[in-house]
């Protein structure tokens, strides 16, 4: 399964060598239109993202959050939880917005990476098939300021696809590096391309900001390669 899963991005890494780079706020305004009907395939995860969440929570913050996929769960079993939604695609969150504008979330068009979350602000935070773009030491510290965000006793909640070995984390990093060198574009700049990091890479990002306990909730049937990872304060 492993080897297959490799030699089928190598394949597809090889099919698109030559297609340019697309920064990520651009990439999700350009494909708008038909975001959610491409996202669907994760349906059961975004009700199970909701089941997870603790009966008393108040408070959520949602990073990446799109056009509220998760939320449209989340919203139909907390009638009255405050949300807070970070993106960095305005049409997105305009979306979301014109679906549950009547919840009155607070939505936030900016890099979630360097926006100030606050301190001790949520009962739960989530991100949903939104990290998969990032290299280990930036989720760090992006893991570092979402246990700052959480009350006591808060939990992280994440779901999203992992590398099935090290060979393809390697293979699409690299990847990565070279397209970047081809087009000319600084390590700064957020691009729309997959590098998942492993199960375990993921795992000790997450731990090494602080919790008190980070856990595989496990994976949907017939799905091995996008877990559930629930981490407490």
């Amino acid at each position: 399964m492993k080897k297959d899963a490799y030699l089928k991005l190598k394949q597809w890494l090889d099919d698109t060598r030559n297609e340019p780079l697309e920064t990520m706020g651009g990439f999700f305004d350009r494909r708008i239109d038909d975001y959610e009907s491409h996202m669907s395939q994760w349906a059961e995860h975004y009700k199970w993202m909701a089941q997870l969440l603790p009966d008393n929570i108040e408070s959520i913050l949602d990073i990446g959050c799109g056009t509220g996929l998760e939320l449209d769960c989340i919203f139909s079993r907390f009638k009255n939880v405050e949300v807070i939604g970070i993106d960095i695609s305005k049409l997105m969150l305009d979306k979301l917005h014109s679906k549950h504008g009547d919840k009155n979330p607070t939505l936030i068009c900016d890099d979630y990476f360097s926006y100030d979350f606050g301190e001790c602000r949520f009962d739960a935070v989530i991100s949903f098939e939104t990290l998969h773009h990032y290299e280990y030491c930036k989720k760090v510290s992006l893991f570092k300021k979402i246990f700052k965000s959480l009350k006591p006793a808060g939990i992280y909640l994440e779901c999203d696809y992992i590398a099935l070995s090290q060979e393809i984390e390697d293979l699409a990093f690299a990847e990565c590096r070279r397209r970047r060198d081809r087009d000319g574009i600084d390590n700064d700049t957020f691009v729309h391309f997959d590098t998942p990091l492993t199960l375990e890479h993921e795992m000790q990002a997450i731990k090494e900001a602080g919790f008190s306990r980070t856990e595989l909730i496990g994976f949907l049937e017939h799905d091995d390669h996008t877990p559930m990872i629930r981490a407490v304060k």
